[in-house]
């Protein structure tokens, strides 16, 4: 491990709900919750403001509203992140050459491998410059963590968050790591720190307490020796320029098999979910569907579909996976379960006739309970369906022959309420249309306002 704080993490603040925030005058500093608004939809995104409810990412979208029922729930425009997320990798670049992207708002860099820094001083300064860059360029904040591993970096970005940057000097690891919680460690989910917490380890002190030895009975010879390494601050992964991903997958453990065919299904349906979103978080889309099963006697079988063209449509995920699920005996129980998608690209076919299909599903959901608001779709770039059958999804552009761009509040029973507002405006007045109303369509999302000269405090750690 190098001697000096030189790999930086970078990590952007609640990335697609202050995009959000940023493009809608109207929600700065109000509850903002990004995510698949339908019966399944689970949250992208949360804003601070929605957070402080106890809303955060991955939760059920029904769990969400009961939490902050005044929030603003919004449909996702990659489109608008993927070209904000472009403009944030261009500047990173600009320090190095070894850029590693983890997704449209996540990155490692290599400071010394650019020249940018060599030491503690170099790196902070830099660190500093980025996010006031970043900032002037995109009206976002980001939060940076300086560190001499990929590990620790990102550590040191998670405690800088809010809109911080944390530095951890060579020499202090194992002191600052020691009292943490074991799920700080990478590759820690629930199952491996309930395994954990049944051994009487919850620290990572503990972990490095317990040794190599008992890590590697408890949770087997890779698992186990990988996480002794990383608990004595021991990561010597390198900077990996553009790492061309295969795929993208999700699984679980259960600590207790699975009999219930049922809840196999729906754990099925979970997982594509969440498959999806971190599908989307990288910005790809993909057209084969994998199914992992491990049975009760350890046996895995995987199963796969390939799907005519590329997809991020978790409707689309979760059909085929319980396609491939129906070819799978599992009554002898389960234990492990996972999701995957391979065949990336970076565009999608749901942008065309899949996502028209999603918003009518969900249109018709909602008018079931009775919602005014059952106007949203995972992702609706483009209006791809009939004039006289149009959907609006929730906080997607729109422009008016008279009143010019806004964006939709919401839609239902033959109505679409949208507000007048841009980026660079004032919030915006409140206007009901007819769903069909020939001058109003769907609009391409505007840029946001760069902060030019923007000066920021920074928060420091040692």
């Amino acid at each position: 491990m190098r001697t000096a704080p030189t790999i930086l993490h970078l990590d952007m603040d609640a990335f697609f709900a202050a995009a959000e925030q940023a493009a809608k005058p109207s929600l700065r500093g109000k509850a903002v919750v990004v995510g698949g608004l339908g019966p399944r939809g689970v949250v992208a995104t949360a804003s601070y403001e929605a957070r402080a409810f106890g809303v955060h990412s991955a939760m059920p979208m029904g769990q969400a509203r009961r939490l902050a029922p005044n929030a603003a729930y919004l449909v996702p425009r990659f489109g608008l992140y993927r070209e904000i997320s472009e403009q944030v990798m261009g500047l990173l670049r600009e320090l190095s050459p070894l850029v590693e992207p983890l997704s449209l708002d996540e990155a490692f860099v290599d400071l010394e491998a650019g020249g940018a820094a060599s030491d503690e001083v170099s790196a902070r300064a830099t660190g500093e410059r980025l996010r006031k860059d970043i900032k002037r360029v995109t009206g976002l904040t980001g939060s940076v963590g300086l560190a001499a591993s990929k590990m620790l970096a990102k550590i040191a970005s998670e405690a800088a968050k809010p809109d911080g940057l944390v530095l951890i000097e060579p020499g202090t690891e194992r002191a600052k790591l020691g009292p943490m919680s074991v799920r700080t460690l990478p590759g820690v989910g629930p199952a491996t720190g309930d395994h954990l917490r049944r051994a009487g380890i919850t620290t990572v002190e503990e972990i490095a307490e317990a040794g190599e030895d008992e890590l590697v009975r408890l949770l087997g010879k890779a698992h186990g020796a990988g996480l002794y390494a990383m608990a004595l601050a021991r990561d010597e992964r390198p900077v990996v320029a553009e790492r061309d991903t295969k795929s993208v997958s999700v699984e679980d453990t259960y600590d207790v098999d699975i009999h219930d065919r049922v809840r196999v299904r729906g754990e099925v349906a979970r997982l594509a979910d969440r498959c999806v979103q971190r599908l989307r978080a990288a910005g790809h889309s993909g057209r084969t569907i994998v199914l992992k099963v491990r049975r009760y006697d350890f046996s895995t079988l995987t199963r796969s579909e390939t799907l005519r063209g590329p997809t991020d449509d978790p409707a689309v995920v979760r059909e085929a996976a319980a396609r491939l699920l129906e070819s799978v005996d599992t009554t002898g129980g389960v234990r492990l379960l996972g999701v995957g998608v391979s065949g990336l690209a970076d565009y999608t076919q749901e942008d065309l006739f899949a996502q028209a299909m999603a918003v009518r599903d969900e249109l018709e959901g909602a008018a079931e309970a009775g919602e005014a608001g059952g106007e949203h779709a995972e992702e609706a770039v483009e209006e791809v369906v009939a004039p006289a059958e149009r959907r609006w999804a929730a906080g997607h552009d729109v422009v008016h022959a008279e009143h010019g761009h806004g964006w939709v509040q919401g839609s239902g029973l033959g109505r679409v309420t949208v507000r007048f507002e841009t980026p660079d405006s004032a919030p915006g007045r409140v206007r009901t249309f007819r769903t069909d109303d020939p001058d109003l369509e769907p609009a391409r999302p505007l840029p946001l306002v760069a902060v030019e000269g923007a000066e920021e405090d920074v928060k420091e750690g040692a």
